[in-house]
């Protein structure tokens, strides 16, 4: 199952419970996770409890819709308990997201880092009875809660998410991967660009204009400082800050090898996304992020005139995946509110948002 079947939906003028849903848990449930969800029972989570340590009346479950995401306490401490399985993912994928979510938390990065099993495990196998695994990761717990509730888009706030995603950019330069097997997918995979498959049906123009955009981001060079193993998806959906607006990054899930600006451009994608005045906004957020970021890495800035061709790819996406998927928009506000004139848009071939990141490079690292 391709990782843009659906999306976070956050923006700053979000307001708490209409804030954090997804545009894939308003479409039903695809065969794939069907087929999942008939294979989870008490069985399987007691003995991922069990892999674990946990005991029964320590663990709460809290959602999730890929996975199954339960809270846990052990020792005094918090975690999270993920328990995905290997019909979507594979478990030499997610050994490697769960490394390299180490490799970034013992670099000082605000991740929530992957913690052992009782047996030292990172990933732990539980047979689902049918030839498959369900997939147990645990993850030390995320400080704070979302930023709505602790501040809001503050100047600190920008300036610290600008120096999270640096500083994960700066220690992924470090990176090397320990094993072959346990390489992630490339941004540009086909388990990755898929959902546009229905365009050519809802919307040629669109696909037409899509693969254009594609082929140009597909030509762009891949050097070691400006490429690597990016999240994809840090919007503030994935993220928690404290009431000292330290950052904890979580959900790597759909991490693959990408262009740094391709991260920067999905964290600008979203903070603007229904945003009433994007423009305003984006003009008090964009020197702030990219001063905390150039903190933290240095990243030529020549790039950052990719953020609206890397916006453009997921703006289309996204409206391919409502298009196909949410027939009747009258119960959902969010994507409602972006198919607003989203067809002539892009038919237009405007801009995500009419900004020039570029005019915004005092703060060099």
């Amino acid at each position: 199952m391709s990782r843009r079947s659906g999306y976070c939906i956050i923006s700053p003028s979000t307001k708490p419970n209409t804030a954090a849903k997804s545009v894939k848990s308003s479409v039903g449930e695809n065969s794939m996770e069907e087929k999942i969800r008939n294979r989870f029972n008490d069985a399987i989570l007691a003995e991922a409890r069990q892999r674990y340590a946990i005991a029964a009346d320590n663990i709460e479950e809290l959602g999730g819709f890929e996975s199954f995401i339960y809270g846990f306490e052990k020792d005094g401490a918090k975690y999270v308990l993920r328990l995905g399985h290997s019909l979507r993912r594979s478990p030499d994928l997610i050994r490697g997201e769960v490394d390299w979510i180490n490799h970034l938390a013992r670099g000082g990065a605000g991740v929530a880092g992957a913690v052992n099993s009782a047996a030292g495990n990172l990933v732990e196998l539980i047979d689902d009875g049918q030839g498959e695994h369900f997939l147990a990761t645990a993850f030390a717990w995320a400080n704070g809660g979302p930023v709505w509730q602790n501040g809001g888009w503050t100047e600190p706030f920008m300036l610290n998410y600008g120096r999270l995603i640096g500083k994960m950019h700066a220690l992924t330069k470090q990176y090397s991967l320990p094993d072959a097997a346990w390489q992630r997918p490339s941004w540009n995979d086909p388990i990755m660009t898929d959902t546009t498959s229905a365009l050519p049906q809802l919307d040629p123009t669109a696909m037409a204009l899509n693969t254009a955009n594609l082929a140009y981001l597909r030509s762009l060079p891949t050097p070691a400082d400006a490429f690597g193993l990016i999240h994809q998806d840090a919007h503030t959906g994935n993220l928690f800050v404290d009431e000292n607006c330290q950052i904890t990054l979580f959900d790597f899930d759909d991490c693959v090898y990408g262009h740094f600006i391709y991260d920067i451009a999905m964290v600008v994608f979203y903070a603007i996304t229904n945003h009433p005045e994007p423009v305003e906004f984006c003009t008090r957020f964009w020197p702030l992020f990219w001063q905390g970021y150039c903190e933290e890495n240095r990243l030529d800035p020549v790039w950052l005139k990719e953020i609206l061709p890397f916006m453009k790819l997921r703006e289309i996406d996204l409206y391919g995946v409502i298009r196909r998927d949410i027939p009747d928009l009258s119960g959902d506000g969010w994507a409602a509110s972006f198919m607003r004139g989203r067809r002539e848009i892009i038919h237009a071939e405007r801009p995500y948002i009419d900004f020039d990141f570029t005019q915004v490079t005092a703060h060099e690292a």
